[in-house]
């Protein structure tokens, strides 16, 4: 380490001559890289003051083991915080180790040593090398510096046991230098240890010298310490007095010897006391066969703000490689808000550094955003952290630890799907199984123990979730592959015509309900070797087939494919015979690498949706068409006939429409299709064209045997009135002819 020369100032003062350490550096900038570059909250200043306190009575206790004789002076190890808002100042006292002189300067005065280039190219390199000790807090005392984020003045009085003297140090935030003296003061003079006094800037007096918010502060930050911090804390108690009351001359020189008793009243006086803020032991600093279950509900509903207890924990340490301490939990129930779910820093992970909190913000360091809900805290002694101690570099050691912690996170959840009780499952995937589906789109390299944890219904389970182990298990000998059909509802999925074939074969058919289903479950790709088909989509094999039959049909319908794709031109890529079809006249499939229906619905509700992307990614449809339906049939022999009838082109339109809406896509115009509707409809009951359509005026035959000059009332009971039955065809209004 490279040291400044000190240039000692010859001053008269008899009690405490100071020497005065000029910095190399200019202070501003050393300020403003404290300010802007090395922490992003003020409040920090205390945590990394009280870390420093905490440390130098760890040395002290470390110590005393060659050395008993250390705690003579004082026995007690502790920390205490005091505020006073009438002159502005924090003063933080511990009885740690202290320092000597020497030890004064080489601690505090490492940044003016060291220069502010250099402390900027030694992080510089700490930032970009691949050097294992990435931690500059002990290198450049910039914990200490932190004091100047809320303080223009710094006084630091120490006293080693090592030492007769005590020593005195002090800076202020815009000087060129630093002074070190002996403290002279009697009623100053410490027994062992620091004693650090922040003289705060005008704008930080009311927040910092409030004793609830330094309180809070130690809470938030070090109520994990080891060592018991007391902050001085303002109290109220009532208290009984006499009341003063007024009494006349001539009753004061009565005779009178017996007085009667004064009353008294009740009043409320301040007083001040400390008070132990850091009440909470680390509950993962126990052995975990000593810690009952009642102990962990309390410790995630008070540090998680939780109000139920949770599904699930588990605590362990790891040792070897890394070291490090946790407890992870399992809310019982999902947050209120989705969007704090999946946030990208959701503040579910507490990390520590030997028991001081560092932070509560991280992007996906030491966890994957899937497992955005899961609770707990980290404790590690040696992890690798920037100089503000709030962010994590990405090292090595940083992505061991998140593999250990997701692969303890998969152990928990196995666990409740492993539990006689099913119901603790079905709430857990209630609460939190889109995150599972979530990691199926984001982490493929889990694919393998993510997939037996999600949970569908199928065509034989439409009131009870199953996994897709039990679907496996259930397939049939002959089946090939895990079907699948996306859909907005379980009732629209049950319902759609892709289905006949299939069940016909008594084939299971996941239903994927869920926006985000079809997405994890094409990311998926094969479960146990039984690849995922979408039965929506074009190519569907489902094997067993007579070729030389399905060649003869295929032969028989070839022109009636031809002639239905040009009437329908582009509206579809081409029109073929179906293979998993049994009841429906027509089905119309997506391209194999296009979006499904169900897909292309999600992607249209899409606020910020590309038109361009969905004109593209929408792809080809395919009409498919059962050559065993009586529609179709007639639609052969129409095609053969009267291939030029604009009534039969009519009618390919309203098959394809029809087609449209059943395969669960939406018409390009419903105005245009709703009127071809009414027309059959007026075709089926009256056997003509509806007036409405601009066709020609129905004209009844006359019946038999009717008197023209007869009342509209009376009727002839011999006469044989003919009966038109609204099913009839006319030769006339034959649609087939034009």
């Amino acid at each position: 380490m490279i040291k400044c020369s000190a240039t000692v100032a010859e001053t008269e003062a008899p009690e405490a001559p100071a020497e005065t350490y000029e910095y190399q550096a200019e202070v501003s900038r050393l300020m403003d890289l404290i300010v802007h570059s090395l922490y992003s909250n003020k409040e920090v200043f205390l945590r990394e003051l009280v870390s420093n306190a905490s440390d130098a009575l760890d040395k002290l206790r470390f110590m005393t083991v060659m050395e008993p004789g250390l705690m003579s002076a004082n026995p007690n190890l502790e920390i205490r915080i005091q505020c006073d808002s009438s002159q502005g100042i924090i003063t933080i006292t511990d009885t740690g180790i202290g320092m000597t002189r020497e030890e004064l300067v080489d601690s505090l005065g490492t940044i003016a040593q060291s220069g502010t280039a250099k402390f900027l190219k030694a992080l510089k390199e700490s930032k970009e090398g691949d050097s294992s000790d990435n931690n500059l807090i002990g290198q450049f005392g910039v914990g200490f510096y932190s004091a100047f984020l809320v303080a223009d003045k710094v006084t630091v009085s120490t006293k080693s046991p090592k030492s007769d003297k005590q020593y005195v140090w002090e800076g202020k935030a815009e000087a060129n230098s630093y002074t070190v003296r002996e403290e002279t003061d009697p009623e100053k003079l410490l027994p062992r240890g620091t004693s650090i006094t922040l003289h705060l800037k005008d704008e930080d007096k009311f927040e910092y010298t409030n004793p609830d918010k330094i309180k809070n502060l130690v809470k938030n930050y070090s109520q994990f310490i080891s060592f018991p911090i007391y902050t001085w804390q303002e109290k109220t108690r009532s208290k009984e007095v006499e009341e003063d009351t007024e009494t006349d001359s001539t009753e004061a020189d009565s005779t009178k010897t017996d007085e009667p008793p004064k009353e008294k009243k009740t009043v409320t006086e301040k007083y001040y006391e400390w008070e132990l803020a850091n009440e909470a032991k680390p509950i993962w600093m126990r052995n975990p066969k000593e810690v009952t279950k009642e102990e962990y509900n309390s410790f995630c509903k008070s540090t998680f703000k939780e109000f139920v207890d949770p599904i699930a924990y588990t605590h362990f340490s790891t040792e070897g490689e890394i070291e490090f301490r946790s407890v992870l939990f399992i809310p019982g129930m999902a947050p209120f808000s989705s969007e704090e779910m999946y946030s990208q820093k959701p503040k579910n992970i507490r990390l520590y550094v030997k028991r001081v909190f560092i932070s509560d913000e991280f992007e996906g360091e030491l966890f994957p955003r899937y497992f955005g809900f899961v609770k707990g805290v980290i404790d590690s002694n040696d992890l690798p952290l920037n100089v503000s101690r709030e962010i994590l570099q990405e090292s090595r050691v940083v992505r061991i630890m998140k593999k250990r912690l997701v692969r303890k996170t998969f152990d928990m959840i196995e666990e409740i799907a492993s539990r006689e009780n099913k119901e603790d499952y079905k709430t857990f995937w209630t609460n939190f199984g889109k995150n599972l589906k979530l990691g199926c789109i984001e982490d493929s390299g889990n694919h393998s123990r993510l997939a037996p944890l999600l949970r569908f219904y199928s065509s034989k389970h439409e009131d009870e979730l199953i996994s897709l182990t039990e679907y496996v298990e259930n397939m049939k000998e002959d089946q090939k592959a895990i079907y699948y059909l996306a859909s907005e509802t379980v009732k629209s999925a049950k319902s759609a015509p892709f289905l006949e074939e299939l069940l016909k074969r008594d084939y299971e058919v996941l239903f994927l309900v869920e926006p985000v289903d079809e997405v994890a479950v094409t990311n998926l790709q094969s479960f146990k070797d039984k690849k995922f088909v979408d039965i929506s989509k074009e190519d569907l094999d489902l094997g067993d087939v007579d070729e030389e039959k399905e060649k003869e049909i295929e032969k028989e319908y070839r022109l009636l494919c031809d002639w239905m794709k040009q009437n329908l031109g582009d509206k579809v890529a081409k029109v073929q015979v179906s293979k998993r079809l049994s009841s429906s006249p027509c089905i119309l499939v997506s391209g194999k690498f296009g979006w499904s229906a169900n897909m292309e619905r999600i992607m249209k509700a899409q606020t910020l949706g590309d038109a361009s992307q969905l004109e593209f990614m929408r792809g080809r449809r395919i009409l498919e068409i059962n050559p065993n339906h009586p529609i179709i049939q007639d639609l052969n022999e129409a095609c053969k006939n009267t291939p030029r009838n604009p009534k039969v082109q009519q009618l390919v339109d309203l098959l394809y429409e029809t087609a449209l809406l059943s395969s669960g896509f939406s018409p390009e115009n419903p105005a245009e299709y709703g009127g071809r509707v009414y027309e059959m409809m007026a075709l089926a009951l009256t056997g003509k064209e509806s007036q409405a359509y601009g066709a020609p005026e129905v004209v009844l035959p006359e019946v038999e045997g009717e008197d023209e000059n007869e009342d509209e009332g009376d009727v002839d009971e011999d006469s044989d009135d003919e009966v038109v039955e609204p099913s009839e065809v006319r030769t006339e209004s034959d649609p087939w002819k034009s």
